[in-house]
């Protein structure tokens, strides 16, 4: 028994090391018509392959950044108050790289100036292209996106950079915020600016 055991090991050791994994990651994306694995540096990668910065929308030429759980500043697990310098809320969300706590104009500001993947033009995206990301044929319970190219992807709502839109319900009485998209359960819902929310920033080669 303790034989048999053993031999399962060694064979499970060798499955993940074939592929590139160690036990506890991702799986490896299947190939895909339209995504794009990038390094930091922003060579592209073959599906299986990793590590993995950004990705690219073969379809629409946008480069998206992929999240981590390495306590960077694209750690997936920050969260950012919707703020460009004028509107919104700064200072309201959740991370550990600000000396205070983070808006949505920090992590771009830093983005530009690390310049991963080769772009210096990262942005909030707009709705339609957070929408974009949207994949509803995961596993029952996964975020819905495409887990293989977009790990660390939260049950939550994921600021766009459309603001200016009214508030209903119970955050009437606060005016205007921005829309999120949740990729929990797909809604797309205006927010209160002061609301900590995701952020994945979408950006070009220029």
């Amino acid at each position: 028994m303790i034989f048999r055991f053993s031999l399962l090991l060694v064979i499970l050791a060798a499955v993940f090391a074939y592929v590139g994994l160690t036990p506890g990651e991702q799986p490896n994306a299947v190939p895909s018509e339209r995504w794009q694995k990038l390094t930091a540096k922003g060579q592209p990668l073959a599906p299986w392959a990793g590590p993995w910065s950004c990705v690219l929308d073969k379809q629409s030429g946008l480069i998206w950044e992929v999240k981590t759980d390495n306590e960077s500043i694209h750690d997936g697990y920050w969260s950012y108050s919707w703020f460009d310098g004028r509107a919104g809320r700064a200072n309201m969300g959740d991370c550990y790289f600000e000396s205070e706590r983070c808006d949505t104009l920090d992590l771009i500001r830093r983005a530009n100036r690390e310049g991963q993947c080769g772009v210096a033009n990262w942005r909030l995206p707009t709705a339609k292209e957070l929408q974009s990301l949207l994949y509803h044929q995961g596993k029952t319970g996964d975020a819905l996106i495409e887990k293989g190219f977009f790990p660390h992807t939260k049950h939550g709502d994921y600021w766009s950079g459309q603001a200016q839109q009214a508030l209903t319900s119970s955050f009437r009485h606060l005016g205007y915020g921005a829309l999120a998209v949740n990729f929990g359960t797909g809604e797309t819902t205006a927010l209160p600016y002061r609301n900590a929310a995701f952020v994945r920033l979408v950006g070009q080669l220029e």
